[in-house]
């Protein structure tokens, strides 16, 4: 235990040191960085905050191919090759309008600028959000309402909403605010102050809209904590200082943001919109003697979460997460030895705060490897006589994960490299359920829809759903690639030779164009495939890497709701483009108020050719959540993902030569009594 905890303090040290220039073309800004786009803005526009304000500042990517020739030519160590110029992209509110601007770094200028003409707005800050929630607490009508209640307006807390958009010709950037009542318990988003209306104007920053139609009962305080400190004995299970202890210290190597581990190596890096971004992710062919890439960047582009109750306290409750809150934005600090193991390193993120000034997330993206007891590879051969043999090889993997907590809902998002070529892009869905006031105490008493499930006295946990869409643009051992589908279809057998009826073959179908790369899961038997149509295995079969996927789930809402319009990019499961470097959100650069316009369901409408070209793989993972008692008042972990796996891209197997580990010494589990 001793050794783990050397590791942990020698890591998060040895990270906090990390120089602030940058190393890598797609390096995340640093905060000196940060410092000076504010500067260069600000004098540009010849304003400061509040009149303008930050709404994303975030790398500026140079063009994939200046990446990629930049890759090609650098050299471990080699400090002469120059590095592609560094510009930053900023979205501003200005004057009641939004400004994109391109911050050259290096000239330190402004070198292009225009103001948004279309619909929707930019991410909402952390800043606009925190004077918003604050403005009903001074606000008197509010105010009466809550004494109107009987509640202690000190134990009142509030939190902000998007509204989304329902057909309105004209939008301002407003929030709508819900208040709680944290009396009794810290669980405030279980106890909600019900049937007041509150709307905040986010450039007047004042209460513009204000109602209250009705009044129930908060929901009891009583059996909703959730921290250590208030719960009573017995107590479960516990870990007492079990961990995979390294005596001589990680098996991955750091470098600025680039990592490599066994026999994977790839680029690191943060973004306040996606979070972790993973890019040129390559590993290393023992056959070939050269890393072969698989992945030029993967993320997260955009995360839908509608919820299912039509009223008019909630019917406009169906976020975009990443677009309206920021994914990367909403990180939080990761807890050394319980979000992740001892022996884990931590990266610290910055991002733009609403003013232009750096903020830090400490600890904000671990990394580790992880052993869990499973099995990489085994096999027992008992038919040859008088001998059996046993093969068996422990599956170690490395884990680069963040969490984000976007109000009540708390996010683990994992990517898992194996040394067998897969890579597994696993979501943790915990925290505290969307949940409604309501006069019921029982189910008996229910006669009509109440649009969730009744969890506890005056409790609803309201019907939802998750979509986590990730970009995933494959380059498989190259940049031309196409998308096969793989389908299984029966065949009848007609000759008498044999007793058999029937049979599966496979019939292999090339996607020319976007719309045949548009997939709903389920529907029929086939396998998905990102191929190389250009080199091939000595047998003769494309190189690829095949989409397993997880946990599928098709929309339920119709297809001219207002909040489908929006968030049509879960239509399909799957979805197939050409790269292009401006398509990086699914939901739309401006997804407060978007109208669906500017989405990858409007993209892909297109119908261009993807057959041997550079192509991004778009794939959803979907869950519908009925709610519950056992998610309540905190929900246990919902695990969902799916996995990205080598098919014919190598020789053969690649962790057969993987020899057998030394024993690791593993600490008991012991229970508290």
């Amino acid at each position: 235990m001793k050794l783990a905890l050397l590791f942990l303090i020698f890591t998060v040290f040895s990270l906090s040191t990390i120089a602030s220039t940058y190393e890598h073309p797609l390096d995340p800004l640093t905060p000196s960085e940060f410092n000076l786009v504010r500067t260069i803005v600000l004098k540009a526009y010849k304003a400061s905050p509040p009149k303008l304000t930050f709404q994303y500042i975030g790398l500026d990517e140079p063009d994939k191919s200046i990446v990629l020739s930049w890759l090609l030519s650098s050299k471990p160590n080699n400090k002469s090759t120059k590095l592609p110029r560094r510009r930053a992209f900023v979205i501003a509110r200005f004057n009641k309008q939004s400004h994109e601007i391109i911050v050259d770094l290096s000239k330190r200028s402004v070198v292009s600028s225009k103001v948004h003409s279309g619909h929707g707005f930019p991410m909402l800050t952390f800043d606009e959000q925190d004077v918003a929630a604050e403005l009903p607490l001074s606000y008197k009508p509010f105010i009466d309402s809550v004494n109107k209640r009987g509640l202690n307006i000190s134990q009142v807390v509030c939190s902000t909403f998007s509204v989304g958009w329902y057909g309105e010709t004209k939008s301002k950037p407003t929030q709508k605010i819900q208040c709680f009542y944290t009396e009794g318990s810290v669980n405030l988003y279980v106890r909600p102050v019900e049937g007041i209306t509150i709307v905040v104007d986010l450039d007047e920053r004042k209460v513009v809209e204000y109602s209250d139609r009705f009044k129930i009962p908060v929901p009891k305080a009583e059996g909703t904590e959730y921290r250590a400190s208030k719960q009573k004995p017995p107590f479960g299970p516990t870990l007492n200082g079990a961990a995979f202890v390294q005596p001589n210290g990680p098996g991955f190597k750091i470098n600025g943001h680039s990592i490599s581990w066994a026999n994977w190596e790839f680029h690191l890096g943060y973004d306040v919109r996606a979070g972790s971004m993973i890019s040129v992710a390559s590993i290393f062919d023992i056959q070939q003697q050269r890393y072969r890439r698989v992945l030029y960047r993967g993320y997260i582009s955009e995360f839908f979460v509608p919820y299912m109750d039509p009223t008019a306290d909630w019917f406009f409750k169906t976020y975009l997460d990443s677009g309206e809150f920021g994914f990367g934005q909403s990180i939080v600090s990761l807890v050394p030895s319980a979000d992740c193991p001892t022996n884990a390193a931590f990266f610290d993120a910055h991002y733009g705060g609403e003013d232009g000034k750096p903020v830090k997330i400490t600890n904000a993206i671990c990394v580790f490897e992880k052993y869990a007891g499973d099995i990489m590879w085994r096999h027992t051969e008992s038919e040859i006589p008088n001998e059996e043999i046993t093969e068996v090889r422990p599956d170690v993997s490395l884990v680069v994960r963040t969490v984000s907590t976007v109000g009540n809902y708390d996010y683990i998002i994992d990517w898992e490299f194996k040394p067998s070529g897969s890579i597994k892009l696993g979501v943790g869905l915990s925290g505290i359920l969307g949940i409604k006031g309501t006069p019921y105490t029982h189910v008996n008493q229910i006669k009509e829809d109440v649009f969730g499930t009744l969890l506890a006295e005056n409790t609803i946990g309201v019907h939802h759903d998750h979509y986590l869409t990730y970009y995933l643009d494959l380059d498989i051992d190259g940049e031309d690639n196409s998308f096969v589908k793989t389908n299984l279809e029966t065949v009848k057998i007609t000759y008498e030779s044999s007793p058999r009826k029937s049979y599966w073959t496979v019939v292999h179908e090339t996607a020319k164009t976007e719309a045949d790369a548009r997939i709903k899961l389920g529907l029929k038997p086939s396998e998905l495939a990102v191929i190389n149509p250009n080199k091939e295995t000595k047998p003769g079969n494309k190189l690829g890497y095949r989409l397993f996927p997880g946990t599928v789930a098709h929309p339920l809402l119709l297809s001219d709701d207002y909040p489908q319009i929006r968030g049509a990019f879960t239509n399909y499961n799957v979805f197939v483009t050409p790269y292009n470097k401006s398509e990086k959100w699914a939901g739309g650069l401006y997804a407060d108020q978007g109208r669906g316009d500017d989405t990858l369901m409007v993209w892909s409408l297109r119908n261009r050719s993807i057959e041997n070209k550079d192509i991004v793989l778009w794939h959803t993972v979907g869950i519908h959540h009925v709610p519950c008692q056992e998610d309540f008042p905190i929900m246990p972990t919902l695990n969902a993902g799916f996995e990205l796996r080598p098919t014919n891209f190598f020789e053969t197997n690649p962790v057969l030569k993987t020899t057998q580990p030394k024993p690791v010494r593993m600490p008991k589990c012991t229970s508290q009594p």
